[in-house]
């Protein structure tokens, strides 16, 4: 009688899996680091109320958040260059949900909690930079070909899954109490850390060189790339710009001139971003069978997606809610598309050692445009169409100097450029190992 051996899984498979687990410890820190902004974006007209604020104001509780975020990125994806990516990660979590704690018990507890408020968002914004710009500096290098497509595509889905829930539970939980929204951050950051910590096992870093060593080779990257590592930041700081300042305008707009509440308000703003979020997913899918030829067409096709909406959008904000609902889920489809094509090209155009400065740079970019969208757009108010119109050409800008500097051949390694149609299984390349 034949003795059956046990069934033994391909080291392939156990990799795959592996990796998988990891994708989705790091899709986590996207989806906690969007709720920072997001989740307040329907509360801010109570805030107003309750804290007796101009529109203004309230839109600087989100850049308060943005702004550090912004200027702390390039340091802490420069330091994870040298040691790792993790032991920022976890540290700049903790931060971020002490920070969020930090807000809720001063609104609780203070009369006049407005500058405790911003202090707390200083804090949460400064560990905020320590988040994502690591998790795709993480997925640059544990995935090494198309797949990389995919799995950035993925990140930025979680982010935009985190756009899309956060003002649906930023207004249920407002509607107990409007500062609930802050104590969040606690309860859902510090798990994340603790798996970022103990399930993303980092071997340790090669670093060969000074710092001097290190500086140099970055400039020698980025003057040999820089039209299009320009226009790559341009696109992601400008879409994100005017995503914000919509969505904050939007907020203002559905309790003044329409008389929605809370909730309505969320599950209403969470419609264009849920149409973002779905095209993220779907662009990293066809993006990592086709990046090198069609990157660069989807950026400008999603940029100029965006202009028609910032040109329409005015004739129809403060009148009707539908049309101008749909005008916004056209703008949401072209910031789903613009997003992880320049993601991909970003992560790719350095190697593994340079990466995280670089992913960082990027990110600090898109932070400055989230932090001008709400105080910009809230000159909508009075100045609808100039505002509005003026988004519409800096879309345009954007989307022609995306069109003439971005070169895929620049930014993309041989085997990204190489593979055309190929399959997943057949154009895989061998990742770096991170456990």
């Amino acid at each position: 009688m034949a003795v059956r051996k046990p069934q033994q899984h391909p080291p392939q498979a156990s990799d795959q899996a592996s990796h998988q687990w990891k994708l989705w410890v790091l899709g986590a820190v996207p989806f906690i680091m969007v709720l920072g902004n997001s989740m307040l974006v329907p509360v801010l007209p109570k805030m107003m109320k309750v804290m007796h604020l101009s529109l203004f104001q309230v839109g600087l509780v989100i850049t308060m958040f943005s702004i550090p975020a912004g200027l702390i990125i390039p340091f802490a994806g420069a330091l994870s260059d040298r040691i790792g990516r993790k032991i920022i990660m976890a540290p700049a979590l903790i931060v971020y949900g002490t920070g969020g704690l930090g807000a809720g018990l001063a609104a609780w507890l203070f009369p006049h909690p407005y500058p405790w408020i911003m202090g707390f968002r200083l804090l949460q914004g400064i560990g905020a930079g320590g988040t994502y710009q690591l998790a795709m500096a993480v997925a640059g290098d544990m995935f090494q070909s198309q797949e990389r497509a995919r799995a950035l595509g993925m990140l930025e889905a979680a982010n935009g899954l985190g756009k899309v829930i956060s003002p649906i539970a930023g207004s249920l939980l407002a509607l107990v109490v409007w500062f609930l929204p802050f104590f969040a951050y606690g309860v859902l950051s510090f798990p994340i850390a603790a798996a970022v910590w103990f399930l993303l096992k980092e071997p340790p870093r090669k670093t060969t060189g000074g710092f001097r060593q290190y500086w140099t080779g970055l400039k020698t990257t980025l003057t040999k790339k820089a039209g299009s590592i320009v226009a790559t930041f341009l696109g992601g700081a400008v879409v994100l710009f005017i995503l914000f300042g919509v969505l904050s305008y939007l907020a203002d707009i559905l309790e003044t001139k329409f008389g929605f509440g809370e909730l309505p308000r969320g599950f209403i703003i969470a419609i264009p971003v849920l149409a973002s979020a779905t095209t993220s997913y779907i662009s990293g899918t066809v993006l990592q069978k086709r990046i090198a030829a069609w990157s660069r067409p989807i950026v400008v096709g999603g940029l100029a997606l965006i202009t028609v909406a910032m040109i329409l959008e005015p004739f129809f904000a403060t009148r009707q809610v539908v049309p101008a609902l749909a005008i916004l889920v056209a703008q949401g489809i072209g910031t789903g598309s613009v997003l992880p094509a320049i993601n991909t090209l970003v992560t790719s155009a350095t190697s593994t050692k340079e990466r995280g400065v670089v992913t960082s740079l990027y990110g600090s970019v898109r932070f400055f445009g989230v932090a001008l969208g709400p105080p910009v757009f809230s000159l909508a108010m009075t100045h609808r169409y100039w505002v509005f119109w003026g988004a519409a050409g800096l879309a345009l800008v954007t989307g022609l100097l995306a069109w003439f500097l971005i070169k895929e051949k620049d930014m993309l390694p041989q085997k990204m450029r190489g593979g055309g149609g190929a399959s997943p299984r057949s154009s895989r390349a061998p990742r770096e190992k991170i456990s």
